[in-house]
């Protein structure tokens, strides 16, 4: 299922990008509403084969860096899954993550509770902690049936 960007998010990229002195290519562009309309936490690599559909010259590093770069400026969030591709994650807004281990889906979920949880007081005086993100490891709905 695929979800439809809203001009928010999309001003809201626009703007991000300007701050950062980030020239708006149409293949940025495209990569960034291509991977808005995703719900699956794409790999470059998902996002490369849909992007060079409209773009056949594009190469899997230019995609790979743009994800990268947005990552850096701070409109996309990398997710790292052990043992599996770097996925990208257009909802910056605090979330936690289900992550069915059978079939790679990742699902994004809220809760007050993980967004209170207490980092340790030892963790605290060896590093500033700016976020946090819970990640659920199991086996989905789908996968178990």
């Amino acid at each position: 299922m695929q979800k439809n960007p809203g001009p928010n998010k999309t001003q809201a990229f626009l703007d991000i990008c300007h701050q950062h002195q980030l020239k708006i290519t149409p293949q940025r562009e495209v990569i960034y509403r291509e991977l808005l309309k995703s719900d699956t936490h794409p790999t470059a690599d998902t996002i490369y084969q849909i992007v060079k559909g409209k773009y056949p010259n594009i190469s899997y590093d230019t995609v790979n860096r743009t994800l990268l770069t947005f990552a850096e400026i701070g409109v996309v969030d990398v997710i790292e899954i052990f043992g599996g591709a770097k996925r990208f994650d257009p909802n910056i807004k605090n979330h936690h993550h289900l992550h069915c281990i059978q079939c790679g889906k990742i699902i994004d979920f809220q809760s007050r509770a993980y967004d209170n949880l207490k980092v340790p007081k030892g963790l605290r005086a060896k590093f500033r902690v700016i976020s946090k993100r819970v990640v659920l490891r199991g086996i989905c709905k789908a996968c178990l049936a």
